[in-house]
């Protein structure tokens, strides 16, 4: 099953959070010289046009990253990041997908694995990245990223930074990203592990959040950012999550010194809420 196309939804709350932990977690792991990878299990097309016809149709981009960029006074951190989003895309009608913002971050030394399976956002994945000119950096595959990801650990570096970003079409992929998580953490344990999900009404997405936490509960961190209540009718994503096993020392501060303004920036009426939690060493 391979309906999703994230262009309907590009350059929402939901990508802004994930994009910002993505952001911070890898300016963390740049201050070291020693090199790492960056794995992107699920990597959508790479880059989206925001005035193309799919994000046109619904806008959430409107209530997204749009309200980033024309607001004033952003705190230090999300400021950064929306510098760094007007730097390295070529055009200001463009939103970055994690390939595209991570392969900007990254260093000459540093390798990029990613992979997608849909294959129309493959070939639009192949193409950006070939734009983007990763050369002996990057490998792109067309490839089932759950199925992709054991294989690569640990990376020879014994760094790395592994993105799990399913579109949770399928309820099995719920229970997917606890085993593709304890799997991996098993074949290396050092690794920093973010995992995407949606904040929903129906019951696998409100009981994700322990499970992942039952696998480290002395080394994880989750932020959720809620923009408006849940539906009456039950349907619909009210807010999103990102959970990080093995989290830079320094995220749990600078998400609790940024999520009160993004959740005010972001908020579509008065129930709107961050949460953030975390046991860091």
């Amino acid at each position: 099953m391979l309906s999703y196309r994230h262009a309907f939804h590009a350059g929402n709350h939901a990508d802004v959070l994930k994009h910002f932990v993505l952001y911070l977690v890898l300016s963390y792991f740049n201050r070291k010289d020693k090199a790492y990878w960056y794995i992107d299990t699920h990597s959508g097309a790479g880059m989206y046009d925001l005035r193309g016809s799919e994000a046109q149709k619904i806008g959430e981009h409107l209530h997204g990253i749009a309200r980033l960029r024309e607001a004033d006074g952003l705190p230090e951190h999300l400021a950064d990041f929306v510098a760094h989003l007007n730097a390295v895309l070529p055009a200001t009608h463009l939103y970055c997908g994690s390939p595209w913002l991570a392969q900007s971050l990254m260093r000459p030394s540093d390798k990029l694995r990613l992979f997608e399976l849909h294959p129309s956002d493959f070939t639009l994945l192949d193409n950006n990245m070939r734009e983007a000119k990763l050369g002996r950096r990057g490998i792109v595959k067309q490839a089932d990223g759950w199925q992709a990801l054991p294989a690569l650990l640990p990376p020879p570096t014994r760094r790395a930074v592994v993105l799990i970003d399913p579109p949770y079409e399928q309820k099995q992929d719920y229970s997917r990203a606890v085993h593709a998580l304890k799997d991996a953490q098993r074949r290396f344990a050092q690794g920093c592990y973010l995992l995407w999900y949606p904040c929903l009404s129906r019951a696998d997405s409100r009981q994700l959040p322990d499970k992942l936490r039952q696998l480290s509960p002395e080394n994880y961190l989750r932020a959720e950012l809620h923009v408006h209540a849940p539906r009456q009718d039950g349907f619909g994503m009210h807010g999103s999550g990102m959970f990080v096993l093995n989290p830079p020392y320094l995220l749990a501060k600078q998400l609790s010194d940024t999520l009160p303004a993004l959740c005010r920036l972001l908020a579509q009426d008065a129930h709107a809420r961050f949460q953030l939690d975390h046991q860091i060493p």
